[in-house]
């Protein structure tokens, strides 16, 4: 069977990634923290999987997650912190606009404005 056919399993919780709105991997090629080069080499999570990514999303559908530690957003420079969230949470919302287009998509896509501009 082929990968594609076989769906994506998290890396961290071992159950089956079913929506791109629930995928780490994609909301990081989104946001440009994933080289598009390694997007079908890289290991699939749910958002929940990845509390560091998770916690910046400020958005109604996803429970607020906290995070403990030197990684937490109030350990963080506030600025920084800011500029996370708001790159985030527009990831994420971008997700949900991908997920609710109908027929084929073009993964280039994907990535909010400024990635793409990044990369061409």
């Amino acid at each position: 069977m082929a990968k594609c056919d076989e769906g994506y399993r998290c890396e961290v919780c071992g159950e089956d990634v079913m929506s791109i709105v629930d995928s780490d991997l994609y909301l990081r090629y989104v946001i440009g923290h994933l080289d598009p080069e390694k997007l079908h080499v890289s290991p699939e999570r749910h958002i929940r999987c990845n509390p560091i990514l998770a916690q910046c999303i400020r958005d109604d559908r996803v429970p607020p997650v906290a995070v403990e530690g030197p990684f937490a957003l109030s350990e963080l420079d506030p600025d920084h912190s800011n500029e996370m969230i708001d790159l985030v949470t527009r990831g994420y919302q971008r997700l949900w606009e991908i997920n609710s287009e109908d027929g084929d998509r073009d993964v280039t896509e994907y990535p909010l404005p400024e990635v793409r501009a990044r990369y061409q």
